[in-house]
């Protein structure tokens, strides 16, 4: 998670935004309602998937939009990325599967949010793929390029046999 904090969204750990990374059992591991997903190829850690439980915080994000999700069946799917050399070969797809397929059967959830950085390379048709556009910042005279969506529960997080 690091290395895409530094190398791919190209401004490191800021500690009010990636506080998560620094503490993942406590906020993945002993928090209910809450998760992380690894992908991994031997010893290395290629892709990763997360779940928390609520929406965006304003600020950075608009006001209207930290209200809408600001209820306790909000999941939020953030952490997901695949290291470059391990794209295009369905492990994004899978691990947000996994990761909708735990939102679901938790019972606890009826909608997931999630916020992409549409000038990382390929992130932003991957989530127009799986999800509905709900907000996109471009173009409205904030600093945040950032695009906003929801994916429906069910039928676009089926989870056969998981």
């Amino acid at each position: 998670m690091f290395d895409t904090f530094y190398q791919v969204m190209g401004y490191g750990y800021v500690p009010e935004w990636h506080g998560d990374v620094i503490n993942m059992t406590d906020t993945y591991f002993r928090e209910p309602g809450q998760a992380l997903f690894v992908a991994a190829l031997g010893d290395e850690v290629v892709g990763t998937a997360a779940v928390r439980a609520g929406g965006p915080k304003s600020p950075p994000n608009p006001h209207w939009l930290a209200e809408r999700y600001d209820r306790p069946s909000t999941a939020q799917l953030c952490r997901t990325y695949v290291r470059s050399a391990h794209r295009r070969r369905g492990l994004a797809r899978a691990l947000v599967d996994l990761a909708c397929g735990f939102v679901a059967d938790s019972g606890r959830y009826d909608t997931v949010y999630l916020h992409t950085d549409p000038a990382i390379d390929g992130a932003e048709p991957f989530w127009r793929s799986l999800a509905k556009e709900i907000h996109d910042e471009r173009g409205t005279g904030t600093d945040n390029a950032i695009i906003h969506f929801e994916i429906p529960l069910p039928p676009a997080c089926q989870h056969a046999g998981i």
